[in-house]
């Protein structure tokens, strides 16, 4: 059975081409993965089809409404089903998460706008997740990071051991230093022992140029 992901968004157009191309669609046209934008727009029972409100104690912006998006997700969710917020002030989303998510059934991913949701909002969802310290727009970019990140990780979407080798996988080290012909270019050679046969020293050669590359880039990630 396909996993399924429901994109809730006020912009859906924003998603047009995004899956169309590259492993996405092919997983898609595989039927490894079913991907649904759903407008949560069309769930409001505003006369005129408001979504959003000032909030409760002043301020600027406007804040998301509950009732449109609690009807949206009660619509659509099932016992299987996992419901993420994307937000800023979620946790940060990391390979080990991808993992998890990528072995859902159904996963719906709620996108937020203007100043943010209602806090009640919050009840209704299982996990909420931030994609960096930043701000963006909306949760709309946040949601296709995801999308890309757990449909890959779908068996027979790509080679397994193409994820497992990856960057954050298994000993989370980033991931060493790859090459391809010409062997010299510019003057830049190709390390020796790449073209050595030796595949245990090749190796040993790549984890320490993980552990190289993670130390002086990432040392967080050590600890």
């Amino acid at each position: 059975m396909s996993m399924k992901i429901d994109i809730l968004t006020l912009f859906p157009e924003m998603f047009q081409g995004v899956f169309e191309e590259s492993i996405i669609k092919r997983a898609i046209d595989e039927g490894k993965v079913q991907i649904s934008l759903i407008n949560f727009r069309d769930y409001t029972d505003d006369p005129h089809h408001k979504v959003d409100d000032t909030p409760y104690g002043g301020g600027a912006g406007m804040v998301l409404m509950c009732q449109p998006i609690f009807d949206c997700i009660e619509s659509i969710r099932t016992p299987e089903s996992v419901v993420v917020m994307l937000t800023p002030d979620g946790v940060p989303y990391q390979q080990r998460m991808a993992y998890y998510l990528s072995e859902k059934k159904h996963i719906i991913l709620l996108c937020g706008r203007y100043e943010g949701f209602d806090e009640r909002i919050r009840s209704i969802c299982d996990y909420e997740i931030s994609i960096g310290d930043y701000v963006l727009t909306g949760g709309e970019v946040p949601a296709m990071v995801l999308v890309d990140s757990i449909t890959r990780l779908l068996p027979g979407v790509i080679n397994e051991r193409s994820h497992i080798e990856d960057s954050f996988n298994e000993n989370y080290l980033l991931d060493y230093p790859t090459y391809t012909k010409p062997r010299v270019f510019r003057g830049m050679e190709v390390p020796e022992i790449l073209i050595s046969g030796d595949h245990q020293k090749i190796d040993e050669y790549r984890y320490q140029e993980s552990l190289k590359r993670t130390k002086e880039r990432r040392p967080d990630l050590l600890k």
